[in-house]
């Protein structure tokens, strides 16, 4: 089932044309006109994010943040026509993820969306007794640990997230190098093989990584 993304919008056509942009992502987009209907429904659903327009009618923007402050954590992007500073500041220090002031783009709002969402995902990544921690670029097994380049951590992530699955050396290219840059196959099997060791030093000598011939690598748990 795809994660919802709450509008909370008193502008019914403004509303519709952001339905009809998340419509054509991953998300399940919901309306809410009215402030006071807010609190009980992210309290049943517990949207993925949730815009929320500074005016509105019975309860406002504010109020409906703080609330929601009490008992989640979900993102909140505040949207208000309002663009001076004081209102700016007084939406983030309520605990507001961003803040989008109209007019906008509804493209632009999307991407805003997924950035927060991107932003405040989980960093913390386990595959079996194997966490990675993305904020401090370091990796553990039981209580032993060691820290890894942003590089070996890129190169490690995915293989964690996906156990026993084959990566081909491009694949694991792309996700290393966000700038596409040519890389060739000496340069991935060189940091691999100094990932497999930091590896193997905190787990007693497992070997995590295991080559598959002529396609990749994968990760063994």
């Amino acid at each position: 089932m795809p994660e919802s993304i709450l509008i909370v919008e008193d502008e019914i056509k403004l509303a519709n044309v952001l339905v009809d942009y998340f419509n054509l992502t991953v998300y399940k987009p919901h309306v809410i006109h009215n402030g006071d209907e807010v609190i009980p429904w992210v309290k049943d659903n517990r949207p993925a994010a949730i815009l929320l327009d500074l005016m509105l009618p019975v309860m406002g923007g504010i109020q409906i943040c703080t609330e929601i402050r009490k008992f989640s954590d979900v993102p909140i992007l505040m949207v208000t026509a309002k663009a001076d500073e004081i209102d700016r500041l007084l939406g983030l220090e309520l605990g507001a993820d961003d803040y989008i002031c109209k007019p906008y783009s509804p493209r632009e709002v999307v991407a805003r969306v997924k950035a927060v969402l991107r932003r405040t995902e989980k960093t913390s990544i386990q595959s079996d007794t194997l966490q990675l921690d993305e904020d401090r670029l370091m990796v553990e097994y039981f209580e032993q640990h060691v820290s890894l380049t942003s590089v070996e951590f890129r190169l490690l992530k995915p293989l964690a997230i996906s156990p026993e699955r084959i990566f081909s050396r491009a694949q694991l290219m792309k996700n290393m190098y966000s700038d596409q840059r040519i890389v060739n196959d000496r340069t991935i099997d060189s940091h691999i093989k100094k990932l497999r060791k930091k590896l193997s030093n905190i787990s007693n000598g497992k070997d995590w990584i295991q080559s598959v011939y002529g396609t990749g690598y994968r990760l063994v748990p």
